[in-house]
């Protein structure tokens, strides 16, 4: 079984047969994202940030959509270096996503330079189709955001 390899990544948890790391409400995401900055850089890749919280129906699914489908998986890991950044009642990190667009749905991407510096707002919302992602706009999404 492969897994990608997230920048701070904690234990995986099991949701039914699906590995996907949790948003973590305890993690510090200005930490997270100088790692994330330091691994985009050597690897020459962007960054995508995640923003998302353990209460959200569709940041399962969302995750779920990913590991269940290898060619998004494996394309989302070749392209991006991913950072999952909690938004819950418990930690909703406003200092950090302060530095960014208004979010107003989650899951979120935020598509970084390997810089740090924003290079796009994603609403998730738009790779949708039906109760699930479409493979085709989200291989479209890493298309365009690829270096």
């Amino acid at each position: 079984m492969l897994l990608a390899v997230f920048v701070g990544m904690s234990v995986f948890a099991q949701s039914g047969n699906i590995n996907r790391e949790k948003f973590d409400p305890t993690k510090n995401p200005s930490e997270d994202l100088k790692i994330a900055v330091k691994t985009a850089t050597a690897e020459n890749k962007r960054i995508l940030l995640d923003v998302g919280g353990e209460w959200c129906i569709w940041c399962h699914r969302i995750d779920e959509f990913i590991e269940t489908n290898e060619d998004v998986k494996s394309s989302l890991t070749s392209a991006f270096v991913i950072l999952k950044v909690n938004y819950s009642k418990e930690n909703k990190n406003e200092e950090f996503l302060g530095k960014f667009p208004t979010i107003e749905g989650y899951p979120h991407f935020f598509v970084l330079e390997n810089d740090g510096s924003l290079t796009v707002s994603q609403n998730t919302g738009d790779l949708e189709d039906g109760k699930s992602y479409s493979k085709e706009k989200f291989l479209e999404f890493v298309a365009k955001y690829k270096k």
